[in-house]
């Protein structure tokens, strides 16, 4: 993705949500490419922070999007098998496809870049984003130099206005 593209994604997405009826909380930042670079700039926020992973099915060639709880550890294998894939067949996608899907690039995958996609990437969410009674829910906004809050209801109000209902899975009770 080109540095000027990056602002006109942003800006479609800030459009689809304010169509919505949406107010997100945003928090400028440094850009970061990983959850560790990314925390001290958003610790002091109310909420759970994202760990996001763009993943395919080496064998169905299936895409899927995965958000979790920051700071889970996840298991390729063990997902691969929680999600019916058969383990060993995860892979990380790559950039090139995550560009095409998503828009976005290494760093700033998201679940916020679904309403680029046409149906094509499967959505997984950590179950304890909608029942652990989280104040807000963090992700990139098509950008890894900033981080967009949403309440869980509007968060789920976005992912019906994609097309895309979230797989929840409980990664408490099984080690990913």
């Amino acid at each position: 993705m080109t540095e000027q593209q990056q602002p006109a994604l942003r800006e479609a997405l800030d459009q689809h949500l304010c169509g919505l009826g949406i107010e997100a909380l945003c928090v400028e930042h440094p850009e970061v490419f990983t959850v560790e670079e990314m925390m001290p700039h958003v610790q002091h926020l109310k909420g759970a922070v994202s760990k996001n992973l763009f993943l395919k099915d080496k064998k169905k060639k299936q895409l899927w999007l995965v958000t979790v709880l920051h700071d889970r550890e996840i298991s390729l294998n063990n997902l691969a098998k929680k999600l019916g894939v058969g383990s060993g067949n995860l892979r990380f996608a790559d950039e090139a496809t995550m560009l095409d899907k998503l828009k976005v690039g290494q760093g700033c995958v998201t679940p916020l870049a679904l309403f680029c996609d046409k149906g094509d990437v499967k959505f997984v969410l950590d179950a304890a984003f909608l029942e652990g009674g989280h104040e807000r829910l963090y992700f990139h906004p098509m950008t890894n130099a900033a981080t967009m809050g949403l309440y869980p209801d509007d968060f789920l109000k976005f992912l019906k206005s994609t097309g895309h209902e979230p797989i929840l899975v409980h990664f408490d009770d099984v080690t990913l």
